[in-house]
């Protein structure tokens, strides 16, 4: 990786040349951020160029100054990372705001006999769903920490699935069969329930793990058909 990333930092433009032609002890100033300016001299013996600095006896080679050059380009690398690295977290919508998330504290916990439990946050006033029919529920599933790993509100679309026949996981099934229309709830679903094989993380995206406990606001909208009639 290292090798990779230096090759991409040379220049691609013309090297410095194999022999430098000139005439022996020509005087010439070199200005650099670094070292400021310093007067030099520019020898050529036994095919060998160097650049010496006449203050200090120091000498800075050729080898050096390609060295001097590739740095800058690192540390503009290294400057952008940190910047990147400093954006504030991606703002994403919420099925529960803040003040829904104080109100939950004051909320009863309901648990079953699978181990699923759940609070209501609005109790809703429609049909429960039978078994088998379609329903259509917005939902956020996060992780313990409170993280989203998927939302149908980020798709903008309502997420429409046949209750209690294995199109989801069995504590989100089990969590909205008892739902009414129009409800809003909390599902704290144990990793029994969850997802056996987890789930691999993606940009912006936290990773979960297999049999993980993992938690989904649902809110129930409507029952296509059920509804209708």
């Amino acid at each position: 990786m290292a090798s990779t990333l230096s090759s991409l930092l040379l220049p691609l433009g013309p090297t410095f040349p194999k022999r430098l032609h000139c005439k022996n002890e020509r005087k010439s100033t070199i200005k650099t951020s670094n070292f400021g300016v310093c007067s030099c001299s520019l020898s050529h013996e036994n095919n060998v160029s160097t650049i010496t600095k006449q203050e200090d006896g120091c000498a800075i080679t050729r080898r050096s100054m390609v060295g001097l050059l590739c740095c800058t380009p690192v540390f503009s690398l290294l400057t952008f990372n940190a910047n990147g690295a400093g954006l504030p977290p991606e703002d994403k919508p919420k099925l529960c705001d803040e003040a829904c998330e104080k109100e939950l504290e004051n909320i009863p916990m309901v648990t079953t006999e699978s181990g699923l439990q759940y609070k209501d946050i609005v109790v809703g006033e429609g049909p429960s769903p039978p078994i088998g029919f379609q329903v259509a529920a917005n939902y956020v599933a996060m992780v313990p920490s409170g993280q989203i790993f998927d939302s149908s509100l980020e798709k903008g679309l309502p997420y429409i699935f046949r209750v209690g026949s294995g199109q989801v996981i069995k504590g989100l099934d089990e969590g909205i069969l008892s739902m009414k229309v129009g409800g809003k709830r909390r599902l704290y679903i144990p990793g029994s329930l969850a997802f056996p094989k987890g789930l691999n993380s993606a940009p912006g995206r936290p990773r979960v793990a297999p049999n993980s406990p993992v938690m989904f606001d649902v809110s129930l909208l409507y029952i296509p058909g059920l509804d209708d009639e």
